[in-house]
């Protein structure tokens, strides 16, 4: 047996892309099945997969049902300690651990006023205070840890702490959104991941335009890196 993971459609759900990269990422195998979101199949598919009212749903090779993409991380984090998905050193991974939970709970103003779209970029959006206070503070967090690992990523090697600000660094690009020249180098980094790229193509190639996530806005291309 395998691991059997739920997701929504991939340009906009970031909570999908957190629960799959982690797989694609550091090798793990895994077979993928898609919904919908906002669609009438969606909850029963999702009851079907045996998860709740969200994706990502993980079903464990034992049987087990993931219903949270922090619960995925760590499960995946014990399941295969081998594969590197934390820093070895023990401060450091402390500090990613730190990082990966607060990202997971915080920054509500940014996720909530920049959804995540990789089928398109915005121009001359509004940026509010509350918005630049999360700028800062993942600026801040940023910097601190790339300061001390010299990156590109922000323990040096990819980790489960750059999986869970890839969704954040996608709105940042794709919002065109002020951070610094070490801020943006990151988010090139992000974006640059092989995974990141399979993940937006195959999301292109599967998704129709969800008319939720027009954010009446001059469109450009999105930003991936050449």
């Amino acid at each position: 047996m395998t691991y059997s993971l739920l997701i929504g459609q991939r340009s906009y759900s970031s909570w999908s892309l957190r629960g799959w990269l982690p797989f694609a990422a550091f090798d793990i195998p895994v077979e993928v099945t898609s919904t919908v979101i906002y669609s009438e199949a969606f909850s029963a598919d999702v009851a079907r997969f045996g998860g709740g009212e969200t994706v990502p749903v993980l079903r464990t090779p034992t049987g087990g049902i993931l219903t949270d993409s922090l619960a995925i991380a760590w499960h995946l984090t014990e399941a295969f300690p081998d594969k590197g998905l934390l820093p070895s050193d023990p401060i450091q991974r402390a500090e990613a651990q730190s990082l990966i939970a607060e990202m997971h709970s915080g920054f509500v103003a940014l996720r909530s006023a920049c959804p995540m779209n990789l089928r398109t970029a915005w121009e001359g959006g509004a940026v509010t205070d509350a918005v630049r206070h999360d700028l800062t503070r993942l600026e801040g967090l940023w910097s601190d840890a790339l300061a001390q690992s010299g990156g590109p990523y922000l323990f040096g090697a990819y980790s489960l702490a750059d999986v869970f600000f890839a969704p954040v660094a996608i709105r940042i690009a794709g919002y065109g959104l002020p951070v610094g020249p070490l801020a943006q180098s990151y988010v090139t980094a992000q974006l640059a991941h092989p995974a990141i790229t399979l993940w937006r193509e195959a999301g292109l190639a599967e998704d129709a335009e969800v008319a939720k996530y027009d954010m009446g806005l001059p469109r450009r291309p999105f930003p991936m890196p050449v």
